[in-house]
């Protein structure tokens, strides 16, 4: 029997991802963006609400803003660590530098990308992150 989604006529589950960020504008843009492209998406509009989320279900990926107040989408990535959630995460922020990105893969974040986000490159950054295929 093949796997679920291949020729099995069952679609494949859709790739969860989750996103931060404390402009809730953004939150639903990008949310209406990533469903359209067959994601599974569920917003937040702090890392203390989706910290709260793990109980339920884990993502598979994590969207999440650089700049939040109470705690930073670097500080989540590195809280998310410590307590043993490994998920793939793509930092956006809106004040990218150089020292920004060098922080970001030094703390093992795979992408940061700047705002306005182009959508080529957040879908490619989700995409090398989860292992989907590019289409």
């Amino acid at each position: 029997m093949p796997p679920l989604g291949e020729s099995s006529g069952v679609p494949a589950p859709a790739t969860h991802i989750a996103i931060v960020d404390d402009d809730a504008s953004v939150c639903r843009a990008l949310a209406r963006l990533l469903r359209a492209s067959g994601f599974a998406v569920d917003t937040y509009v702090s890392a203390r609400e989706f910290l709260g989320s793990l109980a339920g279900s884990t993502p598979e990926c994590l969207v999440v803003d650089l700049r939040m107040p109470e705690m930073t989408g670097l500080e989540l990535h590195q809280h998310l660590v410590r307590g043993g959630f490994h998920i793939p995460t793509i930092l956006i922020t809106a004040y990218g530098d150089n020292a920004t990105r060098e922080r970001a893969r030094s703390a093992g974040i795979g992408e940061c990308l700047e705002k306005p986000l182009q959508e080529p490159s957040l879908l490619a950054a989700i995409n090398a992150a989860t292992g989907r295929p590019i289409s």
